[in-house]
């Protein structure tokens, strides 16, 4: 996405004049000063009617309680509270616009390099031209989404919601990101050969990456393209143990899995959950036939079963990772981090006006419902579902890129001679390729799940939206820069944890949470590496606009003086109800 600013003259002059918002993507903003609209006299009754009547027009009516008689600062409170709510709606509407941008890949003949899951194939893997076409007219308002044609039992995942609107933080339209890696570039090449040798190395514990001649093999080749992003070696070269990684401040930095993926979880003095989890079996593949490729494609609901292991174990493996963010509900893995947090007592973060760490506090009142516990568990929640709605706007209404699955069916019909695609030739005669040929008896993508990938497109990769912005608000509440007691990593077969020798920090670990959730999904062969890393980055941007109204809504006498962070590129900020600066 590149941002051009829009003028909006329709919209009041503040009553303070200030500095315009700072392009969408940097989210620096300044203040917009208040109106001084009046809205009408404050209702003094309560109904009796019942809770309809509490929350609607009926309060006018009913018992009438003196206000003095109850704990309200003045008669103007609901006043002060529409004048906040219009300030902050004024905040996120001065400045310029973030206006999308897509790679240009649905322009290409028989939309080849769409996401077109769901939707009837030919025996080619192509789609329907109509179907896709009812889908586009449906997303720009001019048919029935009812009336989308499907190949399948499977239903497109709410591609409604891509339409939605958000009540906290950025509108969901109003969030920046860069074009897709286009289907021909060397990046999304380098990208499939990614996914190729994590598929072949899905059951290599994640700790002994270093000690796999396959994995030696896949950092030669991924080091030698010019389009790979993922991390490397200060001479460029990539050390086993760090393939598959993140980028992320933190993501290099001890064992390959973040803390809060091993940790014990407290819910309170009477329940400690340990975090041995259920995994598939090793060797089970699916989508390694093109019939049954197809048949995926269009829609249809596998017929082969999830095969697991009798036993619990730590995530040890790429496809533990992969089983874990299978079917875990959206923001799991966050509020398992922050009850970790809460319950080893870590340090709030210095900008907690009760209780930031380094600092007296207040000497007569504990965070509790504001900058406590409550507060912190519904902040991780309540920004879920503002991610989402920027997650579907780009997915279904800018990028509609295909999945990996539906790249790795191009490959195996050029490869075979049926079909041909303008695909990187580092991709189509890549050791990757090859070795997964050998193994599998095929060039189509091996996935770690029987249905494959959802159907909905691919980037930005939901989980990746979501981890950014979950963890951006966990950063916002706890100090980062914290040392987490007594690391630990999976033993070899996962049973038991082990000591690891590294020094790791809260914001480092929360980093390290996030790029593992995204880069899980990866393992399961159904996002690509920039699915995951601008997924983060736009989740992070809507937690920042998110945390702007946040700290709106607390109480004057705080004199809260807004949130601090550092961001995923190592820039720390301040976030106050007017915007977000350079701390």
């Amino acid at each position: 996405m590149s941002d051009t600013p829009r003028d909006r003259e329709d919209v009041p002059a503040p009553e303070s004049s200030s500095p315009s918002r700072a392009p969408a993507d940097s989210r620096i903003d300044t203040e917009p000063g208040v109106e001084s609209d009046r809205r009408r006299n404050v209702l003094l009754g309560l109904a009796g009617g019942g809770l309809l009547s509490l929350l609607g027009a009926g309060r006018a009516t009913g018992r009438v309680v003196p206000l003095q008689s109850r704990d309200f600062h003045d008669r103007n409170r609901l006043t002060d509270a529409f004048k906040r709510r219009l300030a902050a709606a004024r905040t996120h509407l001065r400045g310029e616009m973030a206006v999308p941008e897509s790679n240009g890949d649905d322009d290409l003949p028989g939309y080849y390099a769409s996401f077109t899951k769901g939707l009837p194939h030919a025996a080619t893997g192509e789609v329907a031209a109509s179907a896709y076409e009812s889908l586009l007219a449906a997303l720009a308002g001019d048919e029935a989404f009812s009336a989308i044609p499907l190949g399948g039992e499977r239903k497109l995942v709410n591609p409604e919601a891509a339409l939605s609107y958000n009540t906290t933080g950025y509108d969901p339209h109003d969030v920046a990101m860069p074009p897709a890696p286009a289907f021909a570039s060397d990046e999304a090449g380098a990208e499939m050969v990614e996914l190729y040798w994590q598929a072949l190395l899905r059951d290599v514990p994640l700790e002994s990456l270093e000690d796999s001649p396959l994995a030696m093999a896949a950092s030669a080749e991924l080091a030698g393209l010019s389009g790979y992003t993922g991390p490397t070696a200060g001479d460029g070269s990539i050390p086993p143990d760090l393939l598959f990684r993140g980028t992320l401040p933190g993501d290099a930095v001890g064992p390959h899995l973040s803390q809060f993926l091993l940790a014990p979880i407290p819910e309170g003095d009477t329940l400690t959950i340990d975090q041995r989890y259920r995994v598939l079996a090793a060797g089970a593949d699916y989508l390694t036939d093109y019939d049954t490729w197809l048949a995926c494609q269009n829609g249809e609901s596998p017929t082969a079963d999830e095969v697991y292991t009798d036993d619990r174990r730590y995530v040890t493996t790429g496809r533990d990772l992969a089983t874990y963010v299978h079917r875990d509900f959206p923001y799991a893995a966050y509020l398992r981090a922050a009850l970790i947090l809460l319950g080893m007592g870590a340090p709030f973060d210095p900008a907690n006006p009760l209780a930031g760490s380094g600092s007296p506090g207040s000497p007569s009142s504990a965070p509790f419902v504001d900058f406590g516990g409550n507060d912190v568990l519904d902040a991780v929640a309540g920004v879920t579902v503002p991610v989402q709605h920027a997650n579907w706007c780009h997915k279904w209404l800018v990028h509609r890129r295909l999945r990996p699955e539906a790249y790795g069916g191009r490959v195996f019909r050029t490869r075979s001679g049926e079909g041909s695609y303008p695909i990187p030739a580092t991709l189509l005669d890549s050791q990757a390729v090859a070795e997964t040929a050998a193994q599998f008896g095929t060039s189509l993508l091996p996935q770690a799940y029987p249905e494959g990938a959802p159907l909905h497109p691919s980037y930005p990769a939901g989980h990746a939206g979501i981890a950014g912005a979950a963890v951006t608000v966990l950063k916002a509440y706890f100090d980062e820069d914290w040392t987490l007691p007594s690391p630990v990593v999976p033993s070899a077969d996962g049973s038991t944890l082990e000591s690891a020798d590294a020094t790791l920090t809260v914001g480092g670990e929360l980093n390290k949470l996030a790029s593992n959730v995204s880069i899980g999904r990866n393992w399961a062969g159904i996002h690509y590496r920039s699915d995951a890393a601008d997924g983060l980055r736009l989740g992070e941007q809507v937690a920042l606009g998110y945390l702007m109204d946040r700290a709106r809504s607390y109480a004057d006498t705080y004199d809260f003086a807004g949130f601090t962070l550092t961001t995923f590129d190592g820039e720390r900020v301040r976030i106050t109800a007017e915007g977000v600066v350079s701390a």
